[in-house]
C-alpha cells in the first residue's frame, strides 16, 4: 500500500468530511479512522437513525452527523471526499476548496495508494460487461502464470479501498468508472478503455463537452500505458487523433489494420472471417471465434475486443476461449428470465440510454421482440431510438415519466414501419403484462427501457428485479 500521496498526509491528524452516506464511504469512514484522522463528518440529507445501524455505529465512535434540508451548510475540513452524485461545482463544496480544503473520493484515495495493476474501464455503454471480461480474462492469466490476485470494483459495485493493504504488484485491479467519478481523478490510468461516447446523463452533466471531459480523465496526463478505445464510433475516434498515448483501437466494420489505423499509431483489434483478431502493423493473431461467444449481438463481440485488447500483452487464444465457453452475461443484460407459452422473456434492466437499447436489439432477429420503454428523463434525444424501433421491434409498451417523449419520437418518425403497434401502460407492472398478452409463440418481451429508473426505481437492478418478479408471477 502507497501512502506517499499528499492526501494521506492530510488524513492523519486531519478533519476529513464525506459527502453521502453510501457503502463506499461507510467503509471509508472506518478507514479514516484507523489511519488516524482527528475528525471525520459525515454530511447526508437522512440523520443517522434514517441511515440505519452502521450510522449509528459511527457516530458511537465518535464520528459527526451533518443532517437535514441545509446538511452542507459549513462545510469545512482537510480533505473532503465526495461521492459520485455530488458535482464538484456545488456552491458549498466550491467554498469549502476555496478555503483550502483538497476535494477528492474514495476512488481517487484506492488509486492513489493501490500497488496492484490497475485496469479501467468506461464509456457510455457496455461498461459493466466489459469490466466483468477484462476481470475474467486477467484472471486467466493468473491461474496461468500461478500467482497473483484480481480484484473488481469501482461503478460495479463493489469498493476497493478497503483491500488496498492487501494488494500487491503480481494483482490486478479492474475498475469500471463513470463521469461522476472521473470528474476530480487528475492522475490517468495505466491502462484504460473507452468503450463508446454518446449523449448520457446530460440531465447532471452541464453538456457533453463536459461529460467528453470527464471522460478522458482516465487517460489523460503522464502514466497512461495503453488506452483501447473504438475506432467506429465517431467522438472516441477523434478524441485520440493526435494523441501522445499508446493506443488500441477496435472496429466491428473495418477488417484490417491499415483502414483502422488510418493517421495513428498503434494495434488494432477488428473481425475478420468470423474471428476476433489482434494486429500490431507486422504480426496478426487470431484470438477468438465470435460463435464461440455466448450473448448474442454485436455489441457484445465488441465488448469482448475491448477486454481482449486490454489484456492482450498476455493472453492466448485458449484462455480467451474458455472465457467465451463459459461467460453468460451479466445480471439485468440480456438476461433470460423465463420462456412461457413459447414466449422468452429478457430482463436487459441496464439499458438506460437509447443506444443501449438499440444495441440490444441489433443482436436479436427483427420484428421479434415487444419491448417495454420508458423511464427518468435524462434529456437525450429519441429519435434515434424510435427509427430503431420502427425497424426492428414487433410491438411497443411506454411506461414511466418519458412515456409521452418517446410516443411523440415515434410519432415524428416517418422510417421503418408506420404500422407498429404501441401501447402506454402507466403503472410498470400493467406495462409488463401488456406487452405479454401480446407476444405470441416465437416472440419475446424484452425490458430495454432506454432510460434510467428514478423515476420509479432506486437503481435499474429495481426495476430489473420487480420485472423478473412480474415474469415470474404470470
Amino acid at each position: 500500500m502507497r501512502t506517499d500521496s499528499p492526501v494521506w498526509a492530510l488524513i492523519k491528524g486531519g478533519t476529513c468530511c464525506l459527502l453521502g452516506f453510501g457503502v463506499s464511504n461507510m467503509q471509508l469512514a472506518d478507514i479514516l479512522l484507523e489511519n488516524g484522522a482527528a475528525e471525520v463528518r459525515v454530511y447526508d440529507k437522512k440523520s443517522p437513525e434514517q441511515l440505519g445501524e452502521r450510522a449509528l455505529q459511527l457516530a458511537e465512535r465518535g464520528v459527526e452527523f451533518h443532517s437535514g434540508e441545509n446538511y452542507l451548510e459549513g462545510l469545512a475540513g482537510d480533505v473532503i471526499f465526495r461521492s459520485p452524485g455530488f458535482r464538484p461545482d456545488k456552491p458549498e463544496i466550491a467554498a469549502a476548496v476555496a478555503n483550502g480544503a483538497t476535494l477528492t473520493s474514495e476512488m481517487e484515495l484506492f488509486l492513489a495508494s493501490t500497488e496492484a495493476r490497475v485496469v479501467g474501464v468506461t464509456g457510455s455503454d457496455g461498461k459493466t460487461t466489459t469490466t466483468t471480461l477484462t476481470k475474467l480474462l486477467a484472471e486467466q492469466i493468473v491461474q496461468e502464470r500461478g500467482f497473483g490476485r484480481v480484484y473488481v470494483g469501482g461503478n460495479i459495485g463493489n469498493s476497493l479501498l478497503p483491500y488496498v493493504r492487501d494488494m500487491t504488484a503480481d494483482d490486478f485491479a479492474v475498475v469500471e468508472l463513470s463521469s461522476f467519478q472521473l470528474m476530480t481523478v487528475e492522475k490517468p490510468l495505466p491502462y484504460s478503455a473507452v468503450t463508446n461516447l454518446s449523449p448520457n446523463h446530460l440531465d447532471w452533466h452541464t453538456g457533453m463537452d463536459e461529460y467528453i471531459a470527464a471522460k478522458r480523465h482516465i487517460f489523460e496526463g503522464a502514466g497512461a500505458e495503453r488506452l483501447v478505445t473504438n475506432r467506429d464510433c465517431a467522438l472516441t475516434y477523434e478524441m485520440v487523433r493526435g494523441l501522445d498515448v499508446p493506443l488500441t483501437l477496435f472496429s466491428s466494420k473495418l477488417h484490417d489494420y491499415e483502414s483502422i489505423m488510418g493517421e495513428v499509431q498503434g494495434r488494432a483489434v477488428f473481425l475478420r472471417d468470423g474471428c476476433i483478431v489482434c494486429a500490431d502493423g507486422q504480426t496478426e493473431r487470431v484470438m477468438l471465434d465470435t460463435d464461440e461467444i455466448l450473448l448474442p449481438g454485436t455489441h457484445n463481440v465488441e465488448n469482448y475486443m475491448t477486454a481482449i485488447g486490454l489484456m492482450q500483452d498476455a493472453l492466448t487464444p485458449e484462455m480467451v476461449l474458455r472465457v467465451a465457453r463459459s461467460f453468460g452475461g451479466v445480471e439485468h443484460r440480456m438476461q433470460l428470465v423465463r420462456e412461457k407459452d413459447g414466449v422468452r422473456y429478457y430482463n436487459s434492466s441496464i439499458d438506460s440510454t437509447p443506444t443501449r437499447t438499440a444495441a440490444a436489439l441489433s443482436g436479436i432477429p427483427e420484428k421479434c421482440a415487444w419491448v417495454i420503454c420508458g423511464g427518468y428523463d435524462k434529456h437525450i434525444p429519441f429519435a434515434p431510438l424510435a427509427k430503431v424501433l420502427r425497424k426492428r421491434a414487433r410491438g411497443v409498451v411506454l411506461t414511466g415519466a418519458t412515456a409521452g417523449q418517446i410516443q411523440a419520437a415515434l410519432d415524428a418518425c416517418t422510417e421503418g414501419d408506420m404500422s407498429l403497434p404501441v401501447y402506454r401502460e402507466d403503472n410498470f407492472a400493467d406495462a409488463v403484462r401488456c406487452a405479454a398478452s401480446h407476444a405470441k409463440k416465437g416472440e419475446m418481451v424484452l425490458l430495454s427501457p432506454a432510460c434510467a429508473s428514478f423515476d420509479a426505481f432506486a437503481n435499474f437492478a429495481q426495476r430489473g428485479h420487480t420485472f423478473m418478479e412480474i415474469v415470474n408471477q404470470l
